[in-house]
């Protein structure tokens, strides 16, 4: 199925799309069932189950004991009270809510902020409209009073704070490491109980429904990169028109442009605070942020924006916005939150120093994002843009191709000189670990991005001096990536349980 590029790009917060805006939506949309479950007084049919099997592995420990660290022992579940809906050894005032983590939104949940993000989610924060100044200041009442306004409903208030969400990084769950389970304490003395899986990109399942996504329909779908490929030479269109055609069947085009300007805007209204804030970045690492100097250095030597500083124009916007996704500030997932800042420094690019971008730079960043989502959309389908599911390759690497993609088609690549772009692009990050230092989306992953957004656009220029044949298929290249990621030790899955990781101590002030 073609994913719409309003899927794959979204608004949220950071620090990661997969343990911060997934985790966020799963508690505001139990909020709101369970809501409804309080008003009726009763408990519904199959509220006590229908999540899907547990897993294998230890019990860890609560939120307030961050380490979390499995024994080995448990059964897969949260040892939860009987007709309370609480977890054992936790007391409660009356209706309550019990959070369960499992797997690596329990190993990283305390450095991506999934804690207060299910926290915040209950009490009705939505990641695409929240304010990120406000998120603190909410976290500190939750964190003193213990209790959550469900569904941002003052007239409901619950019990529900960090002592009351228990980390099980050790349990793999059935269908996605990230799994994360609410449970309620209904007024009849029952419990509603609801798990679900966020699977990369803000993207949020339960073992029954798939996500929500826009229903694309029509002739011009695509699954494969040979179906992309053909639909766009049998039309004599280009990859960005293939996907319009795609969106066309739910939108028209000024829907379509005015959706594609607000990605854009929010991108660049990222970049902007990116540049203007300075400081040290939140967790313990004391990683100093960096774009604000070097933009203030860049302005003073090339104030024209010539070729010869394109590189470093390109590290500032990279750098720029993954500070500000580490801060916890407002993203676009590209695909994800971990590598939001390789998409908008390749479209920085293609803005400033293309031809084509500097006489029409609105229209060249539609075409841009369109190229670049029908890539995603492959990656989306075919593999998995998760870096808990298949490391760093699904994260940092789909957005190296899918910018690679982009920049290719602004280039004036045609259909197969793009997807060979966004195949030497994929082809060049396999096996691309996911490492975070104490589950931090910092280092590497700050600099990660601007490395990649470097090699999307080396690969959009080797793309361009060939003729668009390739030994190796975007198909073939994704289906690699798959398959690596399933061969791959979890402990480079978004565990913070290998590489640097591992091996690089938390005090050292930065990479």
């Amino acid at each position: 199925m073609t994913v719409s590029v309003f899927d794959m790009f979204k608004i949220g917060v950071g620090p990661s799309s997969s343990h911060t805006v997934g985790p966020m939506l799963a508690g505001l949309t139990f909020a709101r069932e369970y809501r409804e479950v309080l008003r009726s007084g009763a408990t519904p049919d199959g509220a006590h189950g229908g999540d899907g099997a547990g897993g294998t592995g230890g019990t860890g420990g609560t939120a307030g004991d961050t380490s979390g660290g499995g024994d080995g022992t448990g059964t897969g579940e949260g040892e939860v009270t009987p007709g309370t809906g609480r977890v054992a050894g936790v007391v409660t005032r009356g209706p309550g809510v019990s959070v369960i983590l499992y797997g690596s939104l329990a190993a990283t949940g305390a450095g991506h902020g999934t804690l207060g993000a299910c926290l915040l989610g209950l009490d009705g924060a939505d990641p695409q409209t929240v304010d990120p100044d406000i998120m603190d200041d909410r976290l500190r009442e939750i964190r003193s009073s213990r209790e959550i306004r469900l569904a941002g409903d003052a007239d409901t208030p619950v019990t529900c704070g960090f002592e009351d969400i228990i980390l099980r990084p050790a349990v793999v769950r059935t269908i996605h490491t990230n799994a994360v389970t609410f449970v309620g304490a209904t007024r009849d003395g029952g419990e509603f109980k609801r798990t679900y899986y966020s699977i990369g990109g803000g993207f949020i399942r339960t073992e029954d429904e798939v996500p929500a996504l826009d229903e694309l329909h029509g002739e011009w779908l695509f699954s494969s990169g040979e179906e992309l490929i053909t639909r766009a030479e049998e039309n004599d269109a280009a990859i960005s028109a293939v996907q319009r055609a795609c969106e066309r069947s739910v939108r028209d085009d000024a829907a379509i442009d005015h959706a594609l300007d607000e990605i854009a805007q929010a991108m660049d209204d990222c970049t902007k605070r990116g540049v203007s804030s300075d400081g040290v970045l939140p967790g313990g690492l004391l990683v100093r942020r960096r774009a604000k100097r070097w933009y203030d250095q860049l302005m003073e030597e090339d104030p024209h924006r010539t070729a010869e500083f394109s590189e470093d124009w390109v590290n500032l916007v990279a750098l720029a916005v993954n500070e500000e996704n580490a801060a916890g500030g407002r993203v676009v997932t590209a695909p994800t939150n971990g590598a939001a800042g390789i998409i908008p420094a390749v479209m920085f690019y293609a803005r400033e120093f293309t031809p084509a971008g500097r006489a029409d730079p609105r229209e060249v960043t539609r075409r841009f994002l369109l190229a670049a989502g029908a890539v995603g959309s492959l990656y989306k389908e075919r593999a998995s843009i998760s870096g808990a599911e298949v490391g760093c390759q699904g994260e940092v690497g789909s957005a190296a191709s899918m910018a690679a993609a982009g920049l290719a088609e602004v280039l004036g690549g045609t259909p197969r000189q793009v997807c060979n772009a966004a195949e030497i692009a994929m082809e060049h990050s396999l096996g691309l670990t996911c490492d975070p230092i104490s589950g931090l989306v910092q280092v590497p992953c700050i600099e990660r991005n601007a490395i990649s957004a470097g090699k999307a656009i080396n690969a959009a220029k080797m793309a361009l001096r060939g003729d668009g044949t390739h030994r190796v298929s975007l198909d073939e290249v994704i289906e690699t990536m798959r398959q690596t990621g399933a061969d791959m030790s979890d402990r480079y899955k978004e565990t913070a349980g290998g590489g640097l990781a591992k091996n690089v101590a938390v005090n050292v002030p930065e990479c």
